[in-house]
């Protein structure tokens, strides 16, 4: 399984239940990524869309009422549900896509995690493991972004698990 995300200079990822940068580029690389294949994320993220559950790509949300989920998408009650969920996929197609609890949960299970860097920091109440302290994580490739229209510098940066057990702490 990987993970993609995208943060801020102190690994934020989110404040009220939103993005904390829009970037045009940052979203064709998410759909190019992910389409085809299995997302997995949890019922806030779902509900974050605007179009409902991410076309062409089989949706996994991880909810206590997986029966109040839009038809088609496939609801789980635990993390565990998850990964029995995705377990006979290829794993190089699922992709954990948030928010912060199912990130923490299932990223010891991530072999990979592409990153969009974005260098600045914004109020957030939501946040992804800072990969460049944990030993278990190391940098494979870097790749310039570009700008935002808001003139914010931002990478491509994926990381790669050295087979050490992550240390999930949150700043």
């Amino acid at each position: 399984m990987n993970a993609i995300v995208a943060v801020c200079s102190d690994w934020g990822i989110g404040y009220g239940g939103e993005l904390l940068v829009h970037s045009k580029v940052d979203m064709h690389r998410f759909v190019e990524l992910t389409m085809g294949g299995t997302v997995v994320m949890g019922r806030r993220t779902l509900e974050s869309f605007p179009g409902g559950p991410l076309k062409g790509r089989r949706n996994v949300v991880v909810t206590h009422n997986p029966g109040e989920l839009p038809r088609g998408v496939v609801g789980v009650v635990s993390p565990a549900g998850a990964l029995d969920a995705v377990a006979a996929d290829d794993p190089n197609k699922v992709w954990l896509i948030g928010g912060e609890s199912v990130y923490r949960a299932l990223l010891p299970h991530c072999s990979h995690v592409y990153v969009t860097k974005f260098d600045v920091e914004k109020p957030a109440d939501a946040f992804f493991p800072n990969l460049d302290e944990d030993p278990a994580w190391h940098v494979e490739s870097t790749e310039p972004g570009g700008t935002t229209k808001s003139c914010i510098p931002f990478t491509f940066v994926t990381y790669e698990t050295g087979g050490l057990p992550p240390v999930l702490s949150l700043r």
